[in-house]
Order: structure tokens, then sequence, then C-alpha cells
């Protein structure tokens, strides 16, 4: 399943740079990331990073969300838990799974688990194109934005403000689990 989802988050990712009538050239120098790192996640060679992602989504106009629901999920209405693809950073162990349908709707969910000890960073242009709210479902998430530290607990919530480089942490010896929920804004 995992080879498989990296076959499709590479194909999107092609696919989305094919639309454009970008080289591989012109999105690297977009999203700030080597021409061969590119090439090898779009043949599906390399499991691309959560920040990697966040890079190539910002060039193409689209949020992390976007990218992955648009690689990871068919159209319809219903998604089974277990058609929920879990997709996994290779860098952090960081587990990414796919709730909401991919649909016209401008509202994408998504559940996290971040592994004890982690930080997974996220650049500010992955935030340009959308609103995101955070709950935590499970453990403590420590959420740095810009300069500001949010240490959040199991219910808790927060709005994201402006984009901003943002790093989200999981200080503790257990995971940690929230969802994101990401509202498109163009």
């Amino acid at each position: 399943m995992e080879d498989d989802l990296d076959t499709r988050i590479g194909a999107r990712i092609r696919a989305e740079r094919e639309i454009r009538n970008w080289s591989l050239t012109d999105l690297a120098e977009r999203a700030s990331v080597s021409r061969a790192m590119i090439h090898k996640v779009e043949r599906g060679s390399s499991s691309p990073t959560a920040n990697l992602l966040a890079k190539l989504a910002s060039a193409f106009g689209l949020s992390m969300s976007t990218l992955m629901a648009r690689a990871e999920v068919d159209r319809g209405r219903l998604v089974r838990q277990s058609d929920q693809p879990i997709w996994t950073d290779p860098e952090t162990g960081y587990l990414r799974k796919q709730v909401s349908p991919h649909s016209d709707l401008p509202f994408d969910l998504v559940e996290v688990t971040l592994p004890p000890h982690t930080a997974v960073p996220m650049p500010g242009s992955s935030y340009a194109f959308v609103r995101q709210l955070i709950w935590v479902q499970e453990g403590t998430l420590t959420f740095v934005e810009g300069t500001a530290e949010h240490i959040m607990e199991e219910g808790d919530y927060l709005e994201l403000g402006p984009p901003i480089n943002t790093i989200f942490r999981n200080d503790a010896d257990l995971p940690t689990r929230y969802a994101f929920m990401v509202l498109r804004t163009v």
C-alpha cells in the first residue's frame, strides 16, 4: 500500500507540473528543492518528506492537504475508515491519514499521529492558500508558530494565524494524535 501511495503521490506531482507546462527545473526553482529529488519522487522511487511535499504544494499554489487528497483519495462522498489512506513521512515517522473524501468542497479533514520526541517543520508558504485549524485528540502537541509557542493538550483547538514558518512538535514519550481542518481560500 505504501509503495502504491508513493507512486500515486509522484504521479500527482508530475500531473500538477505538466498541467502548468512546467519543466522539472521550473518546479525545482519555484519550490526551492533539487530537480533530482523531484524526479525521484515523480518516479515513485523516493518517498517525499512532509516538508518537501509542503514546498511542492506551495509552488503549485495548493495546500499540502489538497495535493495529498488529489493523490490519495478517489472522488466520492463516502470514504470508509479502511479506505482512508495513511502516508508515513520517511524522515520522522509522522503518520497522515486523509479522512475526508476528495471533493469540490473547499475543506479537508486530516488526522496526524506524531511519534514521541519528533518535530516536523512546515514552511509558511504551505499555509498561504488556506485557513487551518488544529484539534488535539490524544497527547500533547507543541505548535510553534514563528516565535509563538502553543502547548496544546487533549481537546485543545487552535486556529492558525497568517502564513509563517511552523513546527509541529511532540516532546512527550507517547504519540500525539491531532486533526487538522483545512479550508481552501483560493
